[in-house]
């Protein structure tokens, strides 16, 4: 069965960040991800790492100001050196880290930017970041994201994507792919999966509605993982779910696995 990966953005919250790693292995889990790494030292994230046995599975590229509800500059065109120096200061974590693969929110439309300016924009920093990680021996990501979550998010359909991988024209470009996110925007998971399944290099998980537990909702997970399982997927699934209650007693999911 797939190997699955626990987010520490979303899950053990109740603890401090650095004491979410132990909590992680203790529960199971091989691996871990979470959105950005860089308001620690990578020593620091590197022993926490070590010290439980665990997996650098992901993170993600700097996204810009997150607290002021940025998500992403990548289709920014005015932003672009920004981004430039966010992929040498993430492939410098992701080598402390282990990490082998990284993944780029595209981010929120700015307004007033023609759909001609934002995809140029959005194919050139990929191309540049794709080459960059591919020297390191890093994967580069991109994941759609829904927009009802996200308003305005640039890059929000798997076919999207996909012809986006095209046209940037890297064999070290890969999909992400969010069963929570593909579920809101455009359903018809199994047999999407299966169709990008040799361009998809991570999954992540969340039920519908809510952003909760996988059974918790109105995604069939037990036949869905068996299906991915079955394709013959070999990468990690990370858990980015909100527990419905608390990490520990939502995790009952996971037994059967």
């Amino acid at each position: 069965m797939p190997r699955f990966a626990a987010n520490l953005s979303m899950l053990f919250t109740e603890l401090p960040f650095m004491e979410r790693f132990g909590a992680a292995a203790a529960a199971g889990f091989k691996g871990v991800e979470y959105l950005f790494p860089y308001a620690f030292a990578k020593e620091d994230l590197a022993a926490g790492l070590a010290r439980h046995g665990l997996v650098q599975v992901l993170h993600n590229l700097p996204a810009g100001n997150w607290e002021a509800g940025e998500r992403g500059i990548a289709c920014h065109p005015e932003r672009v050196a920004e981004f430039r120096d966010g992929v040498a200061r993430a492939i410098d974590y992701a080598t402390a880290l282990g990490c082998t693969q990284l993944n780029c929110l595209a981010g929120i439309a700015p307004a007033g930017v023609s759909a001609e300016v934002l995809r140029e924009t959005f194919v050139a920093n990929l191309r540049f970041a794709a080459a960059q990680l591919e020297e390191a021996g890093i994967r580069l990501l991109i994941e759609p994201i829904n927009t009802y979550d996200i308003p305005g998010f640039y890059l929000n359909r798997t076919a999207q994507a996909a012809e986006i991988l095209d046209a940037v024209g890297s064999a070290n470009l890969f999909i992400q792919y969010d069963i929570y996110h593909a579920q809101r925007m455009e359903g018809e998971l199994a047999a999407t999966i299966a169709r990008h399944l040799p361009r998809i290099a991570h999954i992540q998980l969340a039920d519908n509605p809510g952003r909760h537990e996988p059974d918790s909702g109105e995604i069939h997970y037990p036949w869905l993982l068996r299906h991915i399982d079955g394709l013959g997927y070999e990468g990690w699934i990370g858990c980015e779910y909100k527990p419905a209650t608390t990490t520990a007693e939502g995790l009952g999911w996971l037994q059967a696995y």
